[in-house]
């Protein structure tokens, strides 16, 4: 499939390589951007947007990116901590006092950040059905005992992350996460990266499905056959407590929903655009830039089941 957009030259082969993705049948549509000292090289697109394949995909198509989100909005907190009204080490209970129920009175933003607060996942009841609902869902998050001593072990905090920074930012700035976000970050930099789209801009989703038959490597395997069959495993209510499947993307809510750790709808120019914005140091200082660069946490991740550094 021929891609449309731009590519420099010197980039052919990431040109060549986003069109051989299509010679999978279940690929429908894709964008990819690559930008170089704050110079787009490659920005393309190919396929459709839509289940039925009758819609193209264009340069302002938006896909949902889920977790692409967390590094912006750990950037917010950055911003948030460059002006003196976070600190990355004292407990996240100084700004929300609640949250020191159950033993996580100890967490830092720190370790939220890096995946060592102790609290990756909610165990059950299960939580889809009041997800949309943010007071309800912090209450919940407030009340969540831990799953370990913070700062011990790693697990990937697929939507704890999302409720915890989104209310620290919440309690100290007094705009949701969202808010602060549009109005500090993407708004300024014109960035298309959306925690919660507008209806106006809903026909710009692409439609979003799981392609049957794909496995991904073993580890993924192995994760997937702990969610299928351990209902109570901290990595199965990582992922499902509450849901984020198809079921869930397909639903304007979900559009819609302000969640700061798993729910974003971009299009790759607006990933790419954040990233040179960081790096160029036009969103934070150097100081800050090297303590989000830098490695924090390595280990097997209790939640994603593999190796990983945060």
């Amino acid at each position: 499939m021929e891609a449309k957009g731009k590519c420099a030259s010197g980039f052919e082969a990431v040109q060549q390589a986003f069109e051989a993705i299509f010679d999978d049948p279940q690929e429908r549509g894709a964008g990819v951007c690559v930008q170089v000292g704050g110079e787009t090289v490659v920005d393309l697109w190919a396929g459709v947007a839509d289940a039925e394949g009758n819609k193209q995909w264009a340069r302002d198509t938006l896909v949902n990116s889920y977790c692409a989100i967390k590094p912006i909005v750990a950037v917010a907190v950055l911003m948030l901590v460059e002006e003196g009204k976070l600190d990355l080490d004292v407990p996240v209970a100084r700004y929300w006092p609640e949250f020191a129920q159950s033993g996580k009175e100890a967490i830092t933003l720190r370790q939220v950040l890096s995946h060592t607060a102790g609290v990756p996942a909610l165990r059950l009841p299960n939580h889809t059905a009041v997800m949309y609902d943010w007071q309800a869902m912090t209450e919940i998050m407030a009340a969540e005992p831990l799953w370990w001593q913070p700062g011990s072990d790693v697990g990937y905090g697929a939507s704890t992350y999302g409720w915890i920074i989104g209310e620290v930012i919440r309690r100290v700035d007094g705009r949701d996460a969202s808010t602060f976000i549009t109005e500090r970050i993407t708004g300024p930099l014109g960035l298309e990266v959306h925690l919660g789209v507008d209806e106006q801009h809903f026909h710009r989703l692409a439609h979003f499905a799981h392609a049957p038959g794909r496995v991904g490597d073993q580890f993924a395997q192995d994760l997937r056959h702990v969610i299928v069959g351990e209902p109570e495993h901290i990595a199965t209510l990582a992922f499902t407590n509450p849901a984020s499947g198809p079921k869930q993307t397909a639903d304007p809510r979900w559009w819609a929903y302000r969640h700061p750790g798993f729910n974003s709808h971009s299009t790759a120019h607006g990933l790419a655009g954040f990233y040179s914005a960081l790096l160029s140091g036009r969103l934070i200082g150097p100081e800050l830039l090297g303590e989000f660069t830098r490695e924090h946490s390595n280990s097997i991740d209790r939640t994603l089941l593999r190796p990983m550094r945060y």
